[in-house]
């Protein structure tokens, strides 16, 4: 369709312009202007179907679009970016807005309006020091707005260099040695910390609280986070502060107390028994008694327990905590975690209380080996006195599943439980309880029979399936051997004896009856 642009004319004047154009989508047409201010548009769209117009009158003067701004300049300090720029829309007064992109990716618009200037200028303050921000501006018309203009070319400004702001947050492990101790010191920014600087380092210094001896130091590059001490047995004031090209940080400070203060607490440390906390979804549940003695609680515990350095970790909390859920990317199932709760005041740190637990429990793996078998005919005692239960499981150890059973048949014994296998077959079950009890004894054998046994481990996390065996076969019952002893051979003994003096057994018991013809009685004549 073709799009015929009416005459343009000024109220005042009879002069006239047209434009024609053919277009699809959007369509442009250009004319001088000259010295007319006030113009009448008319535009008419047409095609096979027929027309429409549309009519517009402007003052060309309220109708302004700004060339973009350009030559971005700026100076800054720590916290503020004075922004310049050049502009070729001289006479106009201009309404510009400044574009400030955040390092979080926030977007911040600052409006201006200064009068005719050979350039103009914007003051950007509240910023963070050496930081870099994306500037960049556009303009129009201050006093008829119409459009904005295109926007500048971006600038990227980095702020200058600062004190690093707020504290190191720091932490120590100290280990008992001849002589005194060696203390273990740990440092990272607290969330709340900035650099404000390209280079940082950091500046150890301990010194003893009580003589005013000279301190000593130590600085470090950025890449470490830690350092070891050996201190005697005196109390010291430990502080650690980052640094900058400007200048320090403030410090963080810890005491370390006197040995001979310490000794108690050594022998309390000791003493503390390790409590055991549960898993959840989102990591370790910690709880501990609170005391209003405390203005804060840290606890510690390691990343990794079974490496050294084992990557030892802490955190704080507020005076009213007594509870808290720890978690960290490091946490595995089937590992146990150690973490110690310290109670803080004046910088000063004690041990409260001392936890263990599994982000998840898992079943043994490794099966208890029986070292021992003791066997009767009706009865045998199994021992597995090395089985460990200590962190190297994979969960708490809560007892141990003794399971029996006659090769050829179910079995039935008196006092189990029936365990059914995948396959089916009947297993009887006796459970010891206690995982310090590494010893059992299963009765109500059948003597002359032969049995399978196992020993299995149970955690929060299960036991593993049965796989092996041991076997063992129980002897002849001795004292029924006894008995058909004596009711066979002890008959049959004496059989024999009879049969073999049966003249002197029956001379014993039948003896011989005198004839009354061969008394010596009748031998007398007064008898006769």
């Amino acid at each position: 369709s073709s799009v015929p642009l009416t005459p343009f004319f000024d109220r005042s004047s009879p002069n006239n312009s047209l434009c024609t154009a053919s277009c699809s989508k959007q369509c442009s047409c250009s004319w001088n202007i000259n010295q007319q201010t006030i113009w009448n548009v008319t535009v008419t769209v047409e095609n096979a179907l027929g027309k429409k117009a549309a009519t517009d009158v402007f003052n060309v003067n309220h109708r302004i679009y700004p060339t973009a701004p350009f030559q971005l300049w700026e100076k800054c300090t720590d916290t503020e970016i004075t922004l310049h720029w050049n502009h070729r829309n001289s006479g106009i007064e201009l309404f510009c807005q400044t574009e400030v992109l955040q390092p979080d990716g926030r977007v911040e618009l600052h409006n201006s309006s200064d009068l005719h200037l050979p350039h103009k200028s914007i003051t950007l303050g509240g910023l963070q020091p050496f930081t870099e921000y994306t500037v960049r501006v556009r303009c129009g018309a201050a006093e008829h707005f119409w459009r904005w203009s295109e926007w500048s070319e971006a600038l990227i400004i980095r702020t200058e260099e600062a004190t690093p702001s707020g504290k190191l947050d720091i932490w120590r492990e100290i280990t008992p040695v001849l002589g005194g101790r060696n203390v273990t010191l740990f440092w990272k920014q607290a969330p709340g910390f900035r650099a404000n600087g390209r280079s940082i380092s950091y500046e150890v210094i301990w010194e003893k609280t009580e003589d005013g001896s000279r301190p000593e130091s130590f600085s470090f590059s950025s890449v470490y986070n830690s350092t070891r001490i050996f201190i005697d047995n005196h109390s010291y004031r430990i502080s650690i502060m980052a640094k900058n090209n400007v200048n320090f940080s403030l410090p963080s400070v810890l005491i370390i107390s006197r040995a001979a203060e310490n000794s108690t607490s050594i022998f309390n440390t000791e003493e503390l028994k390790e409590e055991r906390v549960n898993g959840t979804d989102d990591g370790i549940f910690v709880s501990w008694e609170p005391s209003s003695t405390y203005d804060s609680y840290i606890i510690d515990w390691c990343n990794f327990p079974k490496l050294q350095p084992c990557d030892l970790q802490w955190k704080r909390f507020g005076p009213s905590t007594s509870s808290a859920v720890i978690n960290s990317a490091a946490f595995v199932p089937g590992v146990r975690y150690n973490f110690r709760i310290y109670g803080s005041v004046g910088n000063r740190a004690s041990l409260l209380e001392k936890k263990t637990g599994y982000l998840r429990e898992l079943p043994p793996l490794l099966d208890p080996i029986v070292e021992k078998i003791e066997l009767t005919f009706n009865a045998v005692t199994l021992s597995w006195d090395s089985y460990p239960t200590n962190e190297s499981q994979s969960g708490f150890v809560r007892g141990y599943h003794v399971y029996v059973s006659p090769v050829r048949e179910n079995c039935t014994l008196k006092g189990s439980k029936k365990h059914i296998l995948s396959d089916h077959s009947e297993l009887c079950k006796y459970a010891v309880e206690n995982p310090e009890e590494k010893r059992y004894t299963v009765e109500h054998l059948m003597s002359n029979t032969k049995y399978k046994l196992v020993v299995k481990a149970y955690t929060g996390g299960g036991e593993t399936p049965i796989v092996n065996f041991i076997y063992i076969d129980t002897p002849y019952n001795l004292n029924t051997l006894y008995f058909l002893l004596l009711l066979v051979i002890v008959p049959t003994l004496v059989v024999a004896i009879c049969h073999w003096k049966k003249k002197w057994v029956k001379e014993c018991c039948c003896p011989a009856i005198p004839s009354p013809n061969k008394s010596k009685v009748l031998s007398f004549k007064e008898f006769k």
